[in-house]
């Protein structure tokens, strides 16, 4: 198996994700918005312009945009793709995002939740309204007459979430549809939303027309479980989520087991030896990295890790602050890891300012080390407490090795120059509790 190149551009990303109807402080729900129904907007999506130097300036480039598409409630039970959501505003307003980012040379990356839809997304209210006979039937999964009561597949036992059947030709032609539509605004890829449960079948039925056209567009699957590289191989994706990593990364972290650390980036290398995955802290879904290591020390070795290990990097936006939440099992549990943010970066008051420029001096390093991205890493050292990580360039003869240590007492670092570090080491020691990473 061949390993699958993304387009150039890719290799220099760095991604920051927002939520965009939490950031904005959109109402809970597309009824709650008054005047909604006679085509009301609200034009709150410019508020984000208002943070592009922030994220310039914090050392990324690229601009993850969660739903913002019309929806019912959260962005995820989509009922128009075609339509910007009139809680965040309108056609002109997204436009007006897209041309602001790439003047400041910041991509953008939309997500596309296209294996299920809302209740009201047209041909599925149809469905459910009239049944396996009407013309939307087809469009919905596993729709069936059960005693006389109409009922589809619901994503995840989620009854506003309706299943849609990825083998219907229809299906198809709107995904593609939507994807062309979007690009030719301005977006330079998409993130696929709970890409795990859609056959990859579909995505390599829908794709080539799309590359076709925008043949440097970048396409990343949502993949919590399932086989990584024989699902980028079949559906034809460029890469998908690393939960594998980001789970190893703060469950070692916050209970001093860095052997499961090592176990997984080696997992983590077998795959980039096939493609380039998408690696993160937190995202919008899971609670925030600084709720899950509970040891304020350890929690700037997860951002060393971002910047290092191989990937494509996504910062969810808040994390640079130290912001803590946690995601909770029930309705509205995602809330506390969504917040509203002000209208400009000036407005927002850093509490943790330490966080932010460890960000910085990490981003920066893998500005300067772009060979990272796809680097062949291997561990040299390993304790329940210290971790010694090389990653040598793929090409060419860069080589960098990432120290951590969670432990009480400084060891020593291997010869080479210090690049940045967390305190800064003594004597060529790494400081107890600290990291550092290595030229050499």
């Amino acid at each position: 198996m061949e390993r699958h190149e993304s387009p150039d551009w890719v290799e220099h990303v760095v991604w920051w994700q927002v939520y965009p109807l939490g950031f904005v402080g959109a109402e809970r729900a597309l009824a709650d918005l008054e005047g909604a129904a006679d085509g009301h907007v609200e034009h709150r999506l410019g508020r984000l312009t208002g943070w592009l130097d922030h994220l310039v300036s914090l050392g990324c480039n690229g601009l993850l945009l969660g739903p913002v598409f019309a929806s019912a409630s959260h962005g995820y039970d989509t009922v128009d793709h075609f339509r910007i959501d009139p809680r965040l505003g309108d056609d002109a307003d997204f436009d007006a995002l897209v041309a602001a980012c790439h003047e400041r040379g910041i991509r953008v990356l939309l997500d596309g939740v296209f294996n299920h839809v809302g209740r009201d997304f047209a041909p599925v209210a149809q469905a459910l309204a009239e049944g396996p006979g009407s013309p939307g039937a087809e469009w919905v999964q596993q729709l069936y007459d059960n005693d006389g009561m109409i009922t589809a597949d619901y994503f995840e036992g989620h009854d506003t979430l309706v299943t849609l059947n990825h083998d219907a030709p229809v299906v198809r032609d709107h995904v593609r549809d939507v994807m062309l539509h979007w690009l030719r605004r301005g977006a330079d890829g998409w993130r696929l939303d709970a890409a795990y449960a859609v056959p990859a079948s579909f995505w390599a039925a829908v794709l080539p027309a799309v590359r076709a056209e925008f043949g440097e567009a970048w396409f990343v699957g949502e993949m919590i479980h399932g086989d990584y590289v024989t699902y980028v191989d079949e559906s034809g994706l460029d890469s998908v989520t690393a939960y594998e990593l980001w789970k190893a990364v703060w469950s070692s972290l916050d209970t001093v087991n860095l052997h499961e650390l090592e176990w997984t980036l080696g997992r983590h290398a077998g795959f980039v030896e096939h493609f380039t995955p998408t690696t993160f802290l937190s995202n919008h879904d899971v609670t925030r990295i600084a709720s899950q290591v509970h040891d304020e020390r350890h929690r700037s070795h997860a951002v060393a890790l971002l910047g290092f290990a191989p990937g494509v990097p996504c910062v969810y936006y808040g994390d640079e602050f130290g912001l803590e939440g946690v995601k909770e099992d029930r309705v509205d549990g995602d809330d506390a890891v969504r917040p509203e943010m002000p209208a400009e970066r000036g407005l927002f008051e850093d509490r943790h300012p330490e966080v932010e420029e460890v960000y910085r001096r990490v981003l920066s390093l893998r500005r300067r080390h772009p060979w990272l991205v796809d680097g062949v890493v291997s561990t040299e050292q390993v304790t329940n407490d210290h971790l010694l990580v090389r990653s040598r360039a793929r090409q060419g003869d860069g080589s960098l090795v990432l120290a951590l240590n969670l432990g009480d007492a400084p060891y020593a670092l291997p010869p080479g120059e210090v690049l940045t570090a967390e305190p800064a080491p003594v004597q060529g020691q790494v400081a107890p509790h600290g990291w550092a990473v290595v030229a050499g």
